[in-house]
């Protein structure tokens, strides 16, 4: 009979356990401890579980003395049979009082993981991104108003009358050529003339019985009045000179213009905003071209205006072109006063949409355009400069009253204003009261 335990073979005699064991030791991944459940059983050799039959002979030589488990317990030479592996108490499984899989020693097993408070995490998301929006808020707000031209002093304006109802800009398109290049004059065809001079002057009330758009025509036959000098300080009377309303920009500045319009109307400026050639062009350019429908198409060599009908999306040289045209047109000036009130409120428009105001890229260069090319009175804060704005756009989407100052005829090729209809106008405006008044 064979003296082996049961499976093992020939190949397992000798000094070797097991192929390719060079020692007499079993491999360590090979020891593998036996567990006998059940109830104790003496030690001795047995040949059955009963106890019957003949016993089992010892290990033969060269086999290790495995150690003999009761009950779970395995005596271990020196230990005294105190060895537990856990199997008896199910502590291998991690039940309490005892270690989990794979803890390291005598570390308690981790518990089951909280869930996540979606409360705490929402609140603080919501301070972060609410004290972001402050800090850059804030910031931005200073940075455009360090850009702000204020360099127009209406406090220097005398006889002014007395203010009324809501508040008046005063909004100058000028033909400055101030750091343009002779390449730019000649892309915007703006010509090479000295100075400044007016291309289009308009008066926009903002009052709580709507917002009124008004175009005055540069051809205006107006009153010079008493001034004083924008750099000399000298009052020059009255001499009852007439002269076109542009004339007066280029006589004595933004000063002089709003003391003429004032005599001339009765009605108070309060802010002054102006825009030069270039300016304007990169406004157009920054926002990505403005979308508008020509409903004529025309040419202006002068202006370097080439337009078909239809709706056309116009970058800042096109635009500037569309605004200055006036030779193409019989109605000439009246005409392109319209096109400029047309082309403000779209651009308004286009300003103000989510595209460019939540896109940092489109709304930081816009902003800086803007401002670099702005030159505006000494009391204008970006409060009054948005609520402008803001005006503008609502009279471009029909909440407000776009018109020309009505005029009566022409004297000289001047335009005459309808004297009655102007004061009436101005009345109304005044007094915060619905516009009756129609222009040409």
């Amino acid at each position: 009979m064979n003296d082996w335990p049961e499976g093992w073979s020939d190949d397992n005699r000798g000094p070797r356990y097991g192929r390719g064991s060079a020692g007499a030791q079993p491999e360590s991944a090979r020891v593998m401890r036996q567990v006998r459940r059940g109830p104790a059983v003496p030690p001795g050799p047995r040949s059955g579980h009963d106890g019957s039959g003949p016993a089992v002979p010892p290990y033969g030589a060269g086999v290790p003395q495995q150690p003999s488990y009761v009950d779970g317990r395995g005596h271990e030479p020196g230990t005294g049979g105190g060895y537990d592996s856990g199997y008896n108490t199910g502590q291998v499984y991690g039940t309490p009082g005892g270690r989990g899989p794979g803890a390291p020693g005598g570390a308690p097993a981790r518990g089951p993981r909280p869930a996540p408070n979606w409360r705490r995490r929402i609140k603080w998301t919501a301070i972060t991104v609410a004290g972001v929006l402050v800090v850059t808020s804030v910031a931005t707000y200073f940075w455009a108003d360090s850009k702000l031209r204020r360099e127009v002093d209406l406090s220097t304006v005398i006889d002014r009358p007395e203010g009324g109802d809501g508040t008046n800009y005063l909004i100058v398109g000028s033909d400055s050529r101030e750091g343009m290049s002779k390449e730019d004059k000649k892309k915007l065809h703006t010509g090479g003339a000295d100075g400044k001079r007016t291309d289009s002057m308009m008066i926009l009330h903002v009052g709580d019985n709507g917002d009124t758009l008004i175009s005055l025509p540069r051809d205006s036959d107006v009153v010079v009045p008493s001034y004083q000098g924008s750099t000399s300080g000298k009052v020059f009377p009255a001499q009852g000179r007439h002269a076109k309303l542009n004339a007066t920009y280029a006589e004595d500045g933004p000063t002089l213009l709003v003391r003429t319009i004032e005599a001339n109307t009765g009605l108070r400026i309060d802010h002054y905003v102006e825009i030069g050639f270039q300016g304007f062009a990169s406004i157009v350019d920054a926002v990505g071209g403005v979308e508008i429908t020509i409903d004529k198409g025309f040419k202006d060599k002068w202006s370097g205006a080439d337009f078909e009908a239809g709706k056309q999306t116009l970058n800042g040289q096109e635009a500037l072109a569309f605004v200055r045209t006036r030779h193409a047109f019989a109605a000439s000036d009246l005409q392109r006063t319209k096109n400029q009130q047309k082309f403000l409120a779209a651009l308004a428009h286009q300003v103000a949409t989510p595209s460019t105001i939540l896109n940092p890229f489109t709304f930081y260069p816009t902003m800086g355009a803007g401002l670099d090319s702005l030159i505006v009175d000494k009391d204008m804060s970006l409060w009054d400069l948005a609520s402008m704005f803001w005006a503008m756009k609502g009279v471009s989407g029909g909440d407000g009253t776009s018109m020309n100052m009505p005029i009566s005829g022409s004297a000289g090729g001047n335009l005459v204003w309808d004297k009655a209809k102007v004061k009436t106008l101005v009345d109304e405006l005044n007094n915060g009261e619905k516009v009756t008044v129609s222009g040409n």
